[in-house]
C-alpha cells in the first residue's frame, strides 16, 4: 500500500473513531456532553442563587408569598439533587438556611392537607440524613400522620399534588422503614388515579388529565383530550421520586413500574422534531411552542430511568439527548437566566407567552425541574 493510499486509511479511520465519540451508534444522534452538562446547570443555579440570595423572599413578579411554597420546594428537590453530585458548602449552606429560617415547617401549619404545602418536606427529609438533628423532620412526621390516621384520601384533586405530596410519604417511610406511610401514599394517588373525575388517568392514552375540569368531553381545540404537558410531568417525576425510595418488594412497587413505563411510550410519541414538548401534548396548535418545564420534567424521567435500567439506553438515549441539548442551546442564556418557562397556571393558555426572554411569574420551580433533569443527564456517563 503506497503512503497516500495509507494516509486515506488513516484519515478514515480517525474519521470512524471521532462519530462513535460524538454520536450515538443507535440513530447518529448527537450525544451528550458530560463536562458542558455539569457547567450548565451550575450556571443555571448561581444565577438563581445570586437573584435570589435572601433565601427568606419569593421569587415571583408581583405575587407576594411566602418562600416555603411548592415553587421553592420544587426548587430546593432540585438543588438538594446537585448537592449529591457537588457538595459544595454554599449549596448546603442555602438549603439549610431556608429550612431553618421556615422552622422546618409548612405553610398553614401541620394541619394542612394541601400537598404544594407539605412539598418542602422533600427537602427536610434530605437534610435530615445528612445531620440526623429530629428538628428536621418532627413537623414533617407530625403533618403526614395527621394524613396517615385519618380516613380522608381523595385530597390529591389535580395531579401537580402527587409530585408535591407523593414523595414526602415515600422519603419519610423509607428513612423510619416504615410501610404505613407507603399504605397511604398509594391510597392516595390511586384515588386521584382511579377515582376523582371518574380516574384522572387516561390508561388508553398513557396520560393524564389535570383535574376533573379537564375529563371529556373536555376536549383541546382540536378535538383531542386535554393533556398539560407540565402537569404530565409533575405525575412523572413523583413516580421517578417515589421509585427511587420505596423497596422493590413494596406492594405497590410493581403498579408505579407499570403506570412508569407507560407514560414513558406515550411521551416519546409527543416529542417535537426540535426535542422539546409542547404545552398541550395532544393538541401542538393550542398555544405551541418550546415549553422547558415539562421538557425537563420527562428528560429527568427517561434519563433516571436510563441510568436505573428501566429504559433501553439504545431506544430512550436519543430522545433524552434530543431534548436536553435543545434545552442547552435554546433556553439557557448566557448569565444562567432560564426562557421559555410556562408561568404558573394548570393549562396550555395561563402563562403566556412563552418565549426566549420572558419572565415566568415565578422563576424557582422552573429552575428546580432543570436541575432535576441535569443532575440525571450528568449521571449518563456511559455516554460521554
Amino acid at each position: 500500500m503506497g503512503l497516500l493510499s495509507r494516509m486515506y486509511l488513516l484519515q478514515f479511520i480517525l474519521l470512524i473513531v471521532t462519530s462513535s465519540m460524538n454520536f450515538s451508534p443507535a440513530c447518529g444522534q448527537k450525544l451528550i456532553d458530560h463536562e458542558q452538562t455539569l457547567k450548565e446547570i451550575i450556571k443555571v443555579n448561581n444565577y438563581f442563587m445570586e437573584k435570589y440570595s435572601d433565601y427568606k423572599a419569593p421569587s415571583n413578579v408581583g405575587r407576594e408569598r411566602p418562600s416555603n411554597i411548592w415553587t421553592r420546594g420544587v426548587y430546593y428537590e432540585g438543588l438538594m439533587a446537585l448537592y449529591s453530585i457537588l457538595p459544595e458548602e454554599k449549596l448546603y449552606d442555602y438549603a439549610y438556611q431556608w429550612s431553618d429560617f421556615h422552622k422546618w415547617g409548612f405553610r398553614s401549619g401541620t394541619t394542612t392537607r394541601n400537598a404544594d404545602n407539605y412539598c418542602a418536606g422533600q427537602t427536610y427529609i434530605d437534610l435530615f440524613r445528612l445531620s440526623k438533628d429530629p428538628k428536621y423532620i418532627r413537623k414533617v412526621k407530625a403533618n403526614l400522620d395527621m394524613l396517615v390516621n385519618t380516613p380522608q384520601k381523595d385530597d390529591w384533586t389535580w395531579i401537580d399534588a402527587i409530585q408535591m405530596g407523593m414523595p414526602v410519604f415515600a422519603k419519610y417511610g423509607a428513612t423510619m422503614n416504615d410501610a404505613k406511610y407507603f399504605d397511604k401514599m398509594w391510597d392516595m394517588y390511586a384515588c386521584s388515579r382511579n377515582d376523582i373525575g371518574g380516574g384522572l388517568y387516561n390508561k388508553e392514552d398513557g396520560l393524564w388529565w389535570r383535574d376533573a375540569d379537564f375529563v371529556p368531553p373536555y376536549k383541546e381545540p382540536n378535538g383531542e383530550d386535554c393533556y398539560w404537558s407540565r402537569g404530565n410531568g409533575w405525575v412523572y417525576a413523583a413516580l421517578v421520586r417515589v421509585l427511587s425510595e420505596i423497596p422493590k418488594d413494596e406492594k405497590h412497587y410493581k403498579d408505579y413500574v407499570n403506570d412508569f413505563m407507560s407514560m414513558t411510550k406515550a411521551l416519546v410519541k409527543c416529542q417535537r422534531e426540535d426535542g422539546f414538548w409542547n404545552v398541550s401534548l395532544h393538541d401542538a396548535e393550542n398555544y405551541g411552542g418550546k415549553e422547558v418545564t415539562g421538557t425537563s420534567l420527562f428528560v429527568y424521567g427517561m434519563a433516571w430511568g436510563i441510568n436505573n435500567g428501566f429504559l433501553s439506553k439504545e431506544k430512550y438515549m436519543p430522545v433524552v439527548a434530543k431534548a436536553w441539548n435543545a434545552i442547552v442551546k435554546d433556553a439557557i442564556h448566557e448569565n444562567g437566566f432560564l426562557g421559555y418557562v410556562q408561568g404558573t397556571g394548570k393549562e396550555p393558555k395561563d402563562g403566556q407567552p412563552v418565549k426566549y426572554d420572558s419572565m415566568p411569574d415565578f422563576e424557582d420551580y422552573g429552575i428546580g425541574c432543570l436541575l432535576l433533569a441535569g443532575v440525571e443527564v450528568y449521571k449518563l456517563q456511559d455516554f460521554k
